[in-house]
């Protein structure tokens, strides 16, 4: 059995993250640490295990197999690579890093030291995407022309119990997040779109922010794949009733995915108009629970490094469109990557 800890309770997913843990009988959690020792504290007596203030006490444990990461964004880095070096298995909220080349240093780290790494990006298992990649994959849609993706909430919609809405106050600080609405809930559609529509050739953002915070609300980003497709991400914190949105459209037809909803329109398929398939793929394993089986039996994973540094390459190119007010060459992000 993998003997686990818990570290940090910052992220809004960490509790969703503990119960997936203990829903495994691969896994237990026997410790917490977390950056606010009171949080800790109240954390490890509701899971029912210890609580150390010393992070380094954790790390140095040999009884400690693996670390579950939901610390603030910014000391992903610090805290993963700590983990690396001390021989733990690391599963940790997305994104890994703020920038490209961190990526690479972590996952060159791990590779070293033989430790499983896993980012939750979950969207990538769910049957909607199985079957739009394999709609693509078996040529209904044709050549991919366009494709859009949404995804918004209300987290940060005032309301009677929260002037602030239901996301965490934190979630707006810029040096923990590195941002706002785009790096995290719109990480989503980025790595979704990234799959479907292969290597981006620019990205051009606007970020839409109110006086009150520091981070964006609202974002919009426009990508030109090296395919030629073009691709909208929109995604915000200030949308009530939004539904999850991802549209393919091609030479060949269309598939519309809302909700859970799959409709598909091809001359591909021998049908005419729209039709619902009769089935979807089955889901993948989520996350964790590849993350625990590449650790027990040595499986290989579905989500890659590849997945997890694209996520990070759309995300630092569009800050930096929206910063500069202009269409960012991805070859110019990646040539400053190499030249540090």
């Amino acid at each position: 059995m993998i003997q686990a800890a818990m570290l940090s309770r910052w992220h809004v997913h960490a509790d969703d993250y503990a119960r997936d843990a203990n829903n495994n009988p691969s896994i237990a959690i026997r410790m917490v640490w977390d950056e606010e020792e009171d949080r800790g504290r109240k954390w490890a007596q509701e899971l029912g295990v210890g609580f150390e203030k010393d992070l380094e006490v954790i790390l140095e444990n040999p009884e400690i197999d693996a670390v579950i990461v939901n610390t603030p964004t910014n000391k992903h880095k610090e805290i993963i690579m700590a983990a690396i070096e001390h021989k733990k298995h690391v599963f940790t909220e997305k994104v890994l890093a703020f920038t490209t080349a961190e990526c690479e240093e972590i996952y060159d780290a791990a590779e070293k030291a033989g430790i499983k790494l896993m980012v939750s990006l979950p969207r990538l298992t769910s049957d909607y995407y199985l079957y739009a990649q394999h709609a693509l994959d078996q040529g209904w849609i044709g050549d991919l022309t366009s494709i859009r993706c949404r995804l918004a909430h209300n987290g940060a919609v005032p309301s009677a119990g929260s002037k602030n809405g239901w996301l965490p106050e934190h979630f707006f600080d810029k040096e923990a997040c590195g941002g706002g609405a785009l790096i995290d809930l719109g990480a989503h559609p980025i790595y979704l779109t990234n799959r479907l529509a292969g290597p981006a050739a620019s990205v051009t953002a606007i970020f839409q922010q109110s006086s009150e915070r520091v981070v964006e609300e609202n974002a919009t980003v426009l990508i030109h794949y090296e395919s030629g497709a073009l691709g909208t991400i929109e995604t915000g914190f200030l949308s009530e009733n939004s539904p999850f949105k991802l549209e393919l459209y091609g030479t060949k037809g269309a598939l519309l995915i809302e909700e859970n909803q799959v409709r598909l329109n091809s001359s591909s398929v021998g049908k005419d108009g729209w039709i619902t398939p009769d089935e979807l793929p089955e889901a993948l394993p989520m996350p964790m629970k590849q993350w625990i089986s590449s650790i027990v039996m040595d499986e290989k994973t579905t989500i890659t490094k590849k997945d997890v540094c694209d996520l990070t390459l759309i995300n630092e190119a569009a800050e930096k469109s929206n910063r500069e007010g202009r269409r960012i060459l991805v070859s110019e992000m990646k040539e400053v990557q190499f030249n540090k």
